[in-house]
């Protein structure tokens, strides 16, 4: 099966889009597919990919340099219809995965479109409105596609009650072999929190939609120490806000790896989360998560069994959630145990493989709506 792959975001950028997206193409080339992907030009050099990787021209978003957004170019279908692409695969379409729609339309091609990135909290997070506007625009993108594949229960809730059609369930895959508790290391436990406290992390971007403040709480709670791992445009904002937390930056690969495993629990804040992949990291690194009840992780917590889940936006309550695991040693190991089982089959082969079902269900309806 020949694919292309139309995404917003691709590594070297570190996102849950670029991720998925790396993944799927990986994939797919694995199974003995013909993937290709098209995306945003970056600034520096690009990264290793199981495929070939056409970029197109891109800028900076103002104040989020972060994030690049993709000019117009006749890359885009020039490369598609060189490829001769039997499905394309638009990873939460947006601007290129707009454009992209319009040329699989033009050229007859089936389309699926991963839902992904929660606009309409985007838009209350940084316009304070806007967001009937973004789900019209979902809405508008959405319809377009044969069918569209959501993270979640409560993303594809969302996507029915806003009137998208053809939506499936279509979760993420996490690295088990990557993520593992035997990467808990010691000698980094006690430069991180040299008098034995208690290591609460987290891990994403810095950015106001990710609600990271709300761990100001658990800073003053005794025999803790708070980590932060990430960058983005809140980084300095955050140092302010979070006194005694430790900053370490953007770390990846096996050294992400490493740190996730050594922590004791892992706390994410943002409310917006279709899915949240860093929830799942930490899972798989036998740590137990306290996650608001809201969006993705309600999939991926079990409360009272693999973590705590938690009121959206609310300090009080994730300092209270923090400050009860640790206290508990023993429960924390226990949820540990349990949320590692608990993602043990949740491998990307395994949703890679969901995933070209996905494509062949598509291409049977083509061809049956066609007969």
């Amino acid at each position: 099966m020949r694919v292309v792959i139309v995404t917003e975001s691709f590594p070297p950028d570190v996102n849950g889009v670029a991720h998925c997206a790396l993944q799927t193409a990986r994939h797919l080339a694995d199974r003995g597919h013909d993937p290709l992907v098209i995306a945003p030009a970056v600034a520096g050099p690009g990264t290793d990919a199981p495929c070939p990787v056409v970029r197109v021209p891109s800028l900076p978003l103002p104040g989020y340099p972060q994030v690049r957004v993709a000019l117009p170019s006749r890359r885009l279908a020039a490369a598609l219809t060189a490829h001769r692409a039997d499905v394309v695969h638009l990873a939460s379409p947006f601007v290129l995965g707009v454009r992209g729609m319009g040329v699989a339309a033009r050229l007859g091609l089936p389309a699926v479109a991963v839902y992904q990135t929660d606009l309409a909290g985007y838009a209350r997070t940084y316009m304070g409105a806007g967001e009937s506007t973004a789900w019209r625009r979902i809405r508008t993108v959405h319809t377009a596609a044969d069918r569209t594949l959501a993270p979640s229960t409560a993303a594809l809730r969302d996507l029915e009650e806003h009137g998208v059609p053809r939506v499936r369930l279509w979760p993420r895959g996490v690295d088990t072999v990557r993520f593992r508790p035997e990467l808990r290391d010691e000698a980094l436990r006690r430069e991180i929190a040299p008098n034995g406290e208690t290591i609460v992390g987290y891990v994403g971007r810095l950015a106001p939609e990710k609600c990271v403040e709300l761990l100001a709480g658990t800073c003053g709670l005794p025999g803790v120490r708070v980590v932060v791992v990430g960058d983005g445009p809140s980084g300095p904002s955050l140092r302010e806000a979070l006194p005694g937390a430790l900053f370490m930056g953007r770390r990846t690969g096996a050294d992400l790896a490493r740190i996730f495993a050594s922590f004791d629990v892992f706390a994410h804040t943002g409310p917006y989360e279709t899915f949240c992949q860093t929830v799942q990291e930490a899972m798989a690194s036998g740590v137990p998560v306290i996650a608001p009840a809201a969006g993705g992780p309600l999939d991926l917590v079990d409360h009272g069994r693999t973590g705590l889940l938690v009121p959206p936006r609310d300090t009080g309550a994730m300092t209270r959630a923090v400050a009860v695991l640790a206290a508990e040693p023993a429960r924390r190991e226990a949820y540990g145990h349990v949320a590692r089982a608990a993602v043990a089959g949740r491998t990307w082969a395994a949703v890679g493989d969901q995933l070209i079902g996905h494509y062949d269900e598509v291409l049977r309806e083509r061809t049956a709506v066609a007969a």
